[in-house]
């Protein structure tokens, strides 16, 4: 078995994994911190790691593999949890669809029209001057936690596909004039934020489940961290006599270690990079991959 090492750069977050034979044997991950308030303030970090990757691929002369964000974290998920064949639900600071397989491509069987679910999260928690460490989707999950009032909010599912844009701007209109007369706390804001996206996911995957006949759910992306929304996916799979499956925030968050994963797969299946193609694509949609290592 070939030793993969992975290169991951996202917004604030740089991380080098190395795998082999199926085992992490390295996953380390800084994440760059912004004072409250601000965005993640790093610029072009996906291309400052292409650079470094094309390089070791030369110094060493090994193949290099461009890896789909999207497909790191599925078949991450996929490795450590056992997952054969589920329903994702792929939610994080970028992204918000929900995923599953199908004649060798990863169909997107809904997603966000608009904004995603983490960033939905994460530009209300500036509203709030909540602090960026270790991120404000974990601060807000743990203020929703102290919440008691329940502050009914716009519920957008079109269809197959969600709307946080509405919502967003509801609450912070909401945030200022209710928290400035006393008529709640923070904390109910945050509790009513997450309830409300977090039931909107839980639908869409359901329908998705009952479509495909799936009996799984995985879910992947840095907000599948949240401890609430796996409570909740939990009791919609229970109740389909399914199970959940969800990984902590080693390998949920972006790392190294998953864009390895995946590298190591596309390999074993004859798939190699031209070196003239390892550019970064933006808008590389995770149904544009041929998944060749999956029958």
């Amino acid at each position: 078995m070939p030793t993969v090492i992975g290169f991951e750069g996202s917004a604030n977050k740089l991380g080098v994994g190395i795998i082999r034979n199926g085992e992490v044997l390295s996953n380390p991950r800084v994440t760059f911190i912004t004072p409250p308030g601000q965005g993640p303030g790093m610029g072009a970090p996906l291309v400052s790691v292409a650079v470094v990757a094309r390089t070791v691929a030369q110094l060493w002369k090994k193949p290099i593999i461009g890896v789909n964000h999207c497909i790191g974290h599925i078949e991450m998920g996929r490795l450590i949890t056992g997952a054969v064949n589920p329903v994702v639900l792929y939610v994080s600071g970028g992204n918000t669809q929900v995923i599953a397989y199908s004649q060798r491509r990863y169909r997107i069987f809904g997603e966000t029209i608009d904004m995603a679910v983490g960033n939905c999260l994460d530009r209300f928690a500036r509203v709030l001057k909540l602090s960026n460490d270790p991120s404000p989707g974990y601060n807000i999950e743990q203020m929703a936690k102290r919440g008691k009032q329940y502050i009914e909010l716009p519920y957008t599912v079109k269809g197959m596909d969600v709307s946080f844009s509405g919502i967003l701007s509801f609450i912070e209109d909401v945030a200022d004039k209710k928290l400035k007369a006393g008529e709640c706390t923070p904390e109910d804001l945050c509790f009513s934020l997450q309830e409300t996206l977090f039931a909107m996911l839980v639908e869409i995957t359901e329908r998705a489940m009952a479509h495909c006949g799936s009996e799984e759910v995985l879910i992947v992306g840095g907000v599948g961290c949240n401890v609430r929304l796996q409570e909740m996916m939990g009791e919609m799979a229970s109740e389909r006599c399914a199970k959940v499956f969800a990984i902590d925030e080693r390998y949920c968050i972006d790392n190294g270690a998953m864009i390895a994963q995946a590298g190591l797969l596309m390999f074993q299946s004859g798939q190699i990079t031209p070196f003239e193609e390892t550019w970064c694509t933006q808008r590389y949609r995770t149904d544009e991959v041929e998944v060749t290592w999956r029958d």
